[in-house]
């Protein structure tokens, strides 16, 4: 795949779609609503942590209200909320009814490692949660805690449990595929999984370079992830997401997220609001203007629609991650953005 070419003659609109120099209209946003966490994933974080951001740096919960409510008048109607953990910061599912309630927003997710899921499932889907994604890279406890440095395998599938009990369904399971460290474990995950087909979607994802954990390229390619599950069927699809999704012959679906082997650049219409209000356009930079100040400032709802607009305006046409040469590794780290 190619990366898209700026639309010629293109001018930053005022009002209308919430648009970028290549014709991209981003109807998604990605809320990260804390960089701490309660796992210590390898591929996510430093083995000696990070310095956390100061909680007077966070974005209050009115304050992210306020921007994806200024968003979803330019069109953005779904919001995922990630992390670090979304569910260590307190009264999340305050966040989730106020956000629930935002005229335009029709569709509110979370991703999660679900290590507290199991008390807050239902709370979560009585304030509006509607879906949820469970980072879970191995059931196989051993492999599990060494690859989140101490986590408890258990209390995530306890998590899933209630989940399913809360209505929050279909609940997908994102697996990150590491060459040398789980790849082998794909057949594993579907396996353990099969009885939960319809209600529960292993997804299996190829792992991005981020230079605060190390630049190595230990992707697994897709096509490689899916040549350990024979018989696969592709599924059409016409939702716009990364996945691309199949049928086994049981019934059960899996999905793959190759933003490596078969990047999806072209097409992207997300953007991720870090915890400290900083807009992450691409997945890839790190370098980005805060809202956080421009609101702290005394920003008018109209002055934010601009800012917004004008920082959409300079998104990059994708990462280069993708290219043997020319490589770059994406800033910073996972957990600050949530993936």
């Amino acid at each position: 795949m190619t990366l898209p070419a700026p639309v010629e003659g293109a001018t930053l609109p005022t009002s209308g779609p919430l648009v970028d120099r290549f014709g991209r209209a981003h109807t998604y946003v990605r809320v990260s609503v804390t960089d701490r966490c309660n796992y210590r994933c390898t591929y996510c974080m430093p083995a000696q942590g990070l310095d956390w951001m100061p909680r007077d740096h966070l974005l209050t919960y009115e304050e992210i209200t306020r921007i994806v409510a200024v968003m979803a008048r330019m069109g953005v109607h779904r919001v995922r909320l990630t992390g670090g953990e979304p569910t260590i910061r307190a009264g999340i599912d305050q966040l989730v009814g106020m956000l629930a309630a935002i005229d335009g927003i029709d569709d509110l997710a979370m991703t999660t490692n679900a290590h507290l899921l199991a008390s807050k499932a239902s709370a979560l889907a009585a304030a509006g949660l509607r879906r949820l994604n469970v980072s879970l890279d191995a059931v196989d406890p051993d492999l599990f805690r060494q690859i989140t440095r101490g986590g408890d395998l258990q209390r995530v599938l306890a998590g899933i449990d209630a989940a399913l009990e809360a209505g929050l369904t279909p609940v997908k399971v994102n697996a990150v595929v590491v060459r040398g460290v789980n790849d082998h474990h794909v057949p594993a995950m579907v396996e353990h999984f099969a009885p939960l087909a319809g209600r529960v979607e292993v997804r299996f994802i190829e792992y991005m370079p981020f230079g605060g954990v190390g630049e190595a390229r230990r992707h697994v390619a897709a096509s490689a992830m899916r040549e350990q599950l024979p018989e696969l069927q592709p599924i059409p699809s016409d939702s716009g997401g990364p996945a691309t999704r199949y049928r086994l012959p049981s019934g059960q679906v899996v999905g793959f997220i190759s933003p490596i082997t078969e990047h999806f650049c072209q097409a992207c219409n997300r953007l991720r609001l870090a915890a400290d209000g900083h807009l992450r356009t691409c997945l890839s930079r790190d370098k980005t203007p805060s809202l956080r100040d421009l609101l702290r400032g005394g920003a008018s709802d109209a002055e934010l629609e601009q800012a917004l607009r004008a920082m959409v305006w300079q998104k990059v046409a994708g990462h280069e991650a993708h290219r043997e040469e020319g490589f770059r590794a994406f800033e910073g780290v996972m957990t600050r953005v949530g993936g």
